[in-house]
């Protein structure tokens, strides 16, 4: 998605060589549920081109003289990238103020890029004080000024007077980070409930090492899965876990190579037997959750649609790593749901 921004203070302007077919890339949002999302908003309207709709996420405080020079301040800018940082707020008479750190990486039309940073500020105004027309959250001012950090730097740590922003989770910020730098062309860019495909469901397992004292203070190990793709009947994910010791690494899932044979070499007939002949490892699970009580990630690839085929493999948390503990494999296209165990190593003797 191409994202544009508006601000007081720094004039940029979208191209005027195809136009429509910018717009038609930039999906329509129009949410004004946080000062964030707002800002969203705007760069949206801007992308497709609405700058009607634009204009309408400021307040009273508009960001040019009158609508037509808003408009004409986006002639000469070819693309615009955005970052925006942790939101601060504080409260005043009525009203909570938003503060939005933004960095953008503008380019030309002819292929100049020029990185600005610099803040929003957002009101919200008490809606149990208001009287018709109700006034959602809108932009109050913007300023931006030319930044010499790189775009991926350069996002201000805060705003002005306004609180500091919530400390940042370097543990995700990494997790995030190395996710996108593998994954981020190959996987959906969002899941099947919108949500950014960058933005992991993550987790937090307090353990002792095995060989711990019972003095020793518990150490923690961070997972993260983060959705990459979906297909007819299979998801699959990509985990990474942290720890203070290696810091942020992908996990990688043994599964075993399997020697499969039929009666009459039909793979539609009877199973005359399963055999492990090697393993090999998986940087991604299909259908695959955490369960923080067992500790356990499980994942169940389905060979055909109604699951009757399939391989499902358990693989359990312990002293700071993933082991694959057991496999199950159903390799009959008979309609039912009977799986055979072929690795075991979560039962005990």
């Amino acid at each position: 998605m191409r994202r544009v921004l508006l601000a007081a203070t720094a004039m940029f302007s979208l191209v005027g060589i195809g136009q429509s077919a910018l717009a038609a890339e930039a999906p329509y949002i129009d949410d004004r549920s946080s000062a964030e999302a707002v800002v969203r908003s705007l760069y949206s309207a801007i992308g497709r081109h609405e700058f009607a709709r634009a204009w309408g996420y400021y307040g009273d405080t508009k960001p040019a003289k009158d609508f037509n020079a808003f408009v004409k301040g986006y002639d000469n800018t070819d693309t615009v990238e955005i970052k925006t940082g942790a939101v601060s707020n504080e409260g005043a008479a009525g009203s909570i103020y938003y503060s939005v750190p933004v960095a953008i990486q503008a380019t030309d039309k002819k292929g100049e890029a020029k990185v600005f940073a610099g803040c929003y500020t957002l009101r919200q105004v008490n809606a149990q004080i208001q009287e018709p027309p109700f006034q959602p959250i809108f932009i109050d001012k913007g300023a931006l000024k030319p930044s010499t950090e790189d775009f991926e730097s350069a996002v201000p740590a805060s705003c002005g007077d306004g609180p500091p922003p919530p400390k940042k989770d370097e543990a995700l910020e990494q997790a995030r980070k190395a996710f996108l730098a593998t994954y981020g062309e190959q996987c959906d860019k969002e899941n099947p409930e919108g949500k950014p495909a960058g933005e992991p469901d993550a987790y937090s397992i307090h353990y002792k090492d095995k060989d711990a004292g019972a003095d020793e203070p518990e150490r923690e190990t961070r997972l993260f899965r983060f959705f990459c793709s979906m297909a007819a009947y299979n998801e699959s994910a990509v985990y990474y876990i942290y720890d203070d010791v290696a810091g942020v690494r992908q996990l990688q899932f043994a599964s075993p190579e399997l020697d499969i044979r039929y009666e009459n070499n039909n793979s539609e007939g009877k199973v005359e037997g399963i055999h492990i002949i090697g393993f090999q490892t998986d940087d991604q699970l299909v259908n695959s959750e955490y369960d923080d009580k067992t500790r356990t990630i499980t994942s169940m690839n389905k060979w055909r649609g109604v699951g009757d085929a399939s391989s499902t493999g358990t693989y359990l948390f312990r002293n700071g790593n993933f082991s694959l503990v057991q496999y199950d494999v159903d390799a009959s296209y008979d309609g039912e749901i009977n799986p055979e165990t072929v690795l075991d190593y979560n039962t005990p003797p």
